[in-house]
């Protein structure tokens, strides 16, 4: 393989943009039909959980409730490469809504399901087409926007995030509520169908049809090894030990899979992940940066909530609105950052800034404790949130920026699954971290047989366990739980300062002034 050529110079004074395919009004409309898109994948996944305990209460299967979770991860996480590589084949419009279409016909089974096995099973057929819909909205902006131009459209992608994390858990509470838990899955079909309708009338793009050969073995190989993977992730410490037979066993098939995709892929034609890109140096760095952010990023959004609850002692709905200031820094940061791209022609210096503003973030949160107000926790969220706002699209707009446009799909579609990976890893160490802690700790209490830190399941219900203890008890399993979040907070603070160390490898490229359609 011949190495990629090094990016040319950057310009003194960057110049003007030449303009796209599309003009403003009409990227905002395909934006409309995009945003939905990635709305529905989104929102999904926080929706859902709050649905969870009504759900079991009618179908049954308590012991299977994971899987309704689980299931949906694998098949988006599994499929997203697919998705991408596909779509540098066949063109990105029609497997788009491919994917819009999968993920309502699940939508509408999981609904009308019966059995908690039904309702597994059509989660995974949603998380089929969720995979392809964040990829392919990402890897169409690529075709229609230029890389200096798309920091004017980061905010729209931004605040999905930020309204998907606020809106899912309310919405999900009001529809079991008032409604039935089966609405949670409904409500997907009307946003689903103008999203159809958008995206059919206003999106055109540009496909070069070539000849090619369907890389089925490595799909298959990617497929077994990347499911492995995430298994032995999730239920490594929760339901096996972690030198259990069948964690031991999905380790080793995971190894053996993933490197036998890595041998078919450098003898494939079309392979799923050409490994030339990896000879680029923006996109390797760029998918290092995306793995130890998702590793980092995961923890104050899903252990925050739960320090909030258990040991400041607030509502759940509460502990919702104190994440504003995560979501609101996140969104700021994120258009601000993507205008300032789109002035100055330059983006290193955001992900630089950002990752070091999460390191800070994460080292104010490992020194809360059951005593820090509100005030000081919220100011602590808008930290994270700020740097978070500046490098997960700018890492994307720098892979995107620097690979051929022919493998736009693939690049984008592996930025989008390092982060996955990196996310599920970071879940599953916080946590193991978290529970060992607070095994410590009610141990030397002489609390240690309330058992929650058990498994993580209990430690979710542990607010509820927490408010009908008795005042004394109660302080003590707070000391216990403040000091095992923020523990598994400081154990991130490392991770979060690796990638602030890859970030300053992240080389800086001059940003095209064509979309990747016109570069074809």
């Amino acid at each position: 393989m011949t190495k990629s050529p090094p990016p040319p110079a950057l310009p003194a004074t960057p110049g003007p943009p030449t303009g796209t395919e599309l003009s403003h009004r009409q990227i905002l409309t395909v934006f409309a039909g995009l945003m939905i898109g990635m709305l529905l994948s989104a929102l999904d996944q926080t929706i859902v959980a709050t649905a969870l305990p009504t759900i079991v209460g009618e179908l049954g299967g308590l012991e299977h409730l994971s899987w309704v979770v689980t299931a949906y991860m694998l098949a988006s996480t599994v499929t997203a490469p697919l998705y991408g590589k596909l779509s540098d084949l066949y063109g990105r419009r029609l497997l788009f809504q491919s994917a819009i279409v999968i993920f309502l016909v699940g939508s509408m089974l999981a609904g009308l399901s019966r059995s908690m096995l039904q309702l597994i099973v059509f989660r995974g057929l949603q998380g089929a087409g969720a995979g392809g819909l964040m990829v392919l909205a990402q890897a169409i902006i690529a075709d229609i926007v230029a890389p200096r131009q798309r920091g004017r459209y980061q905010g729209y992608i931004g605040s999905v995030f930020a309204f998907s994390s606020i809106a899912g858990p309310f919405l999900g509470g009001f529809i079991v509520d008032n409604l039935s838990w089966r609405w949670v899955f409904y409500v997907n079909l009307p946003l689903g169908a103008v999203a159809l309708f958008v995206t059919q009338r206003a999106l055109v793009l540009p496909h070069h049809r070539r000849e090619h050969r369907i890389d089925w073995a490595g799909a298959a190989l990617s497929s077994v090894g990347i499911t492995a993977l995430l298994l032995a992730a999730v239920w490594g410490g929760d339901l096996y030990p972690w030198t259990s037979a069948p964690i031991i066993g999905l380790g080793a098939l995971a190894l053996v899979a993933l490197s036998a995709f890595i041998v078919v892929e450098r003898r494939a034609s079309e392979p799923i992940l050409p490994l030339e890109l990896f000879e680029n140096r923006i996109f390797a760095v760029g998918s290092l940066l995306g793995f130890m952010v998702g590793v980092a990023m995961f923890g104050a959004i899903v252990f925050m909530p739960l320090f909030l609850q258990a040991v400041v002692g607030v509502s759940a709905t509460h502990s919702g609105l104190l994440l504003l200031p995560l979501m609101a820094g996140l969104l700021t940061s994120s258009i601000t950052s993507g205008r300032l791209i789109t002035r100055w022609g330059r983006y290193k210096i955001f992900p630089v800034v950002g990752t070091a503003l999460t390191t800070l973030g994460y080292g104010l949160l490992a020194q809360m404790n059951a005593e820090t107000t509100l005030w000081v926790a919220s100011l602590d969220m808008l930290i994270v949130g700020t740097g978070l706002g500046m490098i997960m699209q700018v890492i994307v707009l720098a892979i995107q920026n620097a690979v051929d446009p022919r493998h736009i799909g693939a690049a984008t579609s592996a930025a989008q699954f390092f982060r996955s990976v990196g996310a599920t890893i970071g879940l599953t160490l916080f946590g193991i971290v978290m529970n060992s802690r607070l095994d410590r700790a009610l141990a030397s209490s002489n609390i240690g047989a309330l058992h929650l830190a058990s498994n993580p399941k209990a430690l979710l219900r542990a607010p509820q366990i927490v408010a009908a203890l008795p005042a004394p008890v109660r302080h003590v399993l707070r000391q216990a739980l403040s000091e095992s979040i923020t523990y598994a907070f400081a154990v991130a603070v490392p991770f979060a300062a690796l990638a602030f160390i890859t970030a300053l490898f992240l080389r800086e490229q001059t940003l095209h002034d064509q979309s990747a359609g016109r570069r074809r």
